[in-house]
């Protein structure tokens, strides 16, 4: 079945919203010798174009960009930053699409939580300033491209991008073949044209996943709980107190393992096990 015309100029858009991206997230895998997934071809997914992971019950969910500790080509990593970009015309679809997002992206957070994730959405279109708070409050890290500016970078090239729902469906289908006649040098013109327009969100939006990469643990605490709690200093500290402590002496009772792992960027971790095993299992993880 064909795409009306509406529906294929808002796929171009969202495309042109994940082209803007592409530059400042390479520069950021780079940096921290991390593997950017995106739409293409992967060894390692049988060389299907999908960004797909899946959630502890086996949910299927699609993304645009992945950061991975340890990807490659045809080894898939371990997850540092899902990032889905979504498109909206408007403000009555804004808070449904907030919601779709949160649905896709929260059950991969807790699927993958030993490694924490960054938690990313980027938004263009119209979104109302609830919708976005939302997001938020979830956790995640939100940039918004207004559809005002997103009008502006396609006028750099010769297109009227403005629509609305009395548009004619032949007047928003001629938006389409210009933009799909465009060189590919035009079309890159209207990414660029997008990140000067939101070069300060854009900046505040990479600070945030940066935060989140590099952020280092300030504490570790383990209450083996017939006795007080124990901070240490590092995850190799705390598996070492673990694996000398002797449960039997401390008390008949011995229940289990209580761990909370502290980030210097406000983060928390908490595990609660009832096997030394588990225990060192869970920090092994982080480590």
């Amino acid at each position: 079945m064909a795409l009306s015309p509406t529906h294929r100029f808002g796929q171009i858009i969202g495309e042109v919203l994940q082209e803007s991206l592409r530059g400042s997230l390479a520069a950021v895998a780079k940096k921290h010798k991390l593997y950017l997934d995106s739409k293409c071809e992967r060894a390692c997914r049988d060389g299907k174009h999908k960004v797909s992971w899946v959630d502890v019950k086996g949910n299927t969910h699609d993304l645009d960009y992945v950061l991975e500790k340890a990807g490659t080509d045809t080894v898939l990593g371990k997850p540092k930053a899902f990032i889905e970009i979504a498109y909206r015309r408007y403000t009555k679809h804004s808070r449904n699409k907030a919601q779709e997002i949160q649905g896709a992206i929260i059950p991969l957070a807790e699927a993958y939580k030993d490694d924490h994730p960054f938690l990313g959405v980027v938004v263009g279109g119209v979104f109302t300033e609830p919708s976005l708070a939302q997001l938020r409050s979830h956790g995640f890290g939100v940039l918004y491209f207004p559809f005002e500016t997103i009008v502006a970078a396609f006028k750099t090239v010769g297109i009227n991008a403005h629509f609305d729902e009395d548009s004619a469906d032949a007047d928003v289908q001629r938006k389409v073949d210009a933009y799909e006649k465009l060189p590919q040098a035009d079309r890159d013109k209207i990414a660029r044209e997008l990140l000067k327009l939101h070069k300060v969100d854009i900046g505040h939006f990479v600070h945030e996943l940066e935060v989140s990469l590099t952020r280092t643990i300030s504490a570790v605490f383990v209450l083996a709980l017939h006795g007080a709690h124990h901070e240490l200093k590092t995850i190799k500290d705390a598996m070492e107190f673990i694996e000398k402590y002797d449960e039997p002496s401390g008390a008949a009772d011995f229940v289990r393992y209580e761990v909370n792992v502290r980030y210097s960027n406000g983060d928390e971790l908490r595990g609660t096990f009832a096997s030394k095993v588990e225990a060192l299992k869970f920090l092994n993880g982080l480590e």
